[in-house]
């Protein structure tokens, strides 16, 4: 049986007017699970190629340093500067909001726990998407529209070894090492401000970090760190490497990848939450 296709089906058009209305509204429906579907199937296939070019050392070896570089070294005073203020912001609202005779000590494992286990990851991972991954999706759009890439398949160079396994692999090393940089940036911002602006003391911040901690704080905060990571380098990637229509195209691709990979962050955010939050306390 053969079933129409959208070149087959007749125009809205040609329908009585009263029927338009809701076939255009069903095509519409059709027409966007269709494409959900479809851009489903694009990241799978998209997912394969990467697996398929890992094979091929010899191509992304060299440029996976230098985008080591520019993804983790290039993004460190950005990274640094927004934990500063994260720390410091996070301080001060853990104090002022605490009931008075409440022991001091908690400020240190409130903020211990906001940052490492939430904020830290997650605001890293959410300012280098604006940084690193527009930079990623605009890079290879850009070489797409320009048939740049046409030209690597035409000296044999596979394209996905070459564009996207490199940005792939140094996002996994460097986030996570930036998230660290940020956490520990960020607890001793929020050292610094308890000191000076507040009555909480050394004693008790130092106190309240040590309490209830457990190194599985940490492998948490990194495995958040990776699987933001991937979000990002993945989503901008594919987002570049698929862009149409000249440079409208480009900034449309860009726009794109940022949104898809903020809320992508923010589903891996909650799925990690929910699997592991019960293995966090001591």
């Amino acid at each position: 049986m053969k079933f129409p296709t959208g070149t087959d089906a007749r125009a809205t058009s040609t329908f009585p007017v009263v029927q338009r209305t809701g076939i255009r509204f069903f095509r519409q429906v059709n027409r966007s699970i269709v494409g959900v579907f479809r851009g489903i199937g694009m990241r799978a296939y998209y997912f394969r190629d990467i697996g398929r070019a890992l094979a091929d050392p010899g191509t992304y070896v060299i440029e996976t340093i230098r985008q080591l570089r520019r993804i983790g070294v290039d993004s460190l005073p950005l990274t640094i500067i927004v934990a500063a203020f994260l720390g410091a912001v996070t301080a001060f609202q853990t104090r002022y909001q605490l009931f008075g005779g409440v022991q001091l000590s908690v400020v240190g494992l409130i903020t211990r726990q906001s940052i490492i286990l939430e904020l830290g990851p997650l605001l890293t991972a959410l300012v280098l998407t604006g940084r690193v991954g527009a930079r990623m999706t605009a890079e290879i759009g850009t070489m797409r529209v320009t048939e740049q890439i046409d030209a690597l398949e035409t000296l044999s160079y596979d394209p996905i070894a070459y564009l996207t396994v490199p940005r792939i692999l140094a996002a996994l090393v460097m986030v996570p090492a930036l998230v660290i940089f940020a956490n520990f940036t960020a607890l001793l911002s929020a050292y610094a401000t308890l000191l000076v602006a507040t009555d909480v003391t050394s004693r008790d911040y130092l106190e309240g970090l040590k309490l209830a901690f457990t190194p599985f704080q940490i492998v948490y905060s990194l495995i958040k760190a990776i699987s933001f990571a991937f979000a990002i380098s993945f989503v901008c990637s594919y987002e570049g490497y698929v862009t149409e229509a000249g440079a409208e195209g480009v900034g449309r691709s860009t726009a794109r990848a940022v949104v898809f990979s903020s809320v992508t962050i923010l589903v891996f955010d909650l799925l990690i939450a929910a699997y592991l939050a019960q293995y966090i306390q001591a």
